[in-house]
């Protein structure tokens, strides 16, 4: 659950920088009050701590592939 959880963060967090790139426009802090408001910062802070989580998923075995035996 901690996977798709820090998952859906981070393509949140893709999106956001596609919007920056693109469009030169920031989603996240349209949405929430600008980038120095409290919940921006709290979701830059998750949106980061996601993307830390989702580097184990480089270097776990998945085991819900079938064997192929």
């Amino acid at each position: 659950m901690l996977d798709k959880i820090a998952l859906a963060l981070v393509i949140i967090g893709a999106i956001n920088w596609g919007s920056i790139g693109i469009f030169q426009f920031d989603i996240v802090a349209w949405i929430f009050g600008g980038q120095d408001a409290v919940v921006s910062r709290v979701i830059y802070t998750l949106v980061a701590l996601a993307g830390l989580w989702c580097i184990s998923l480089f270097f776990r075995r998945n085991d819900t592939l079938p064997s192929g035996d």
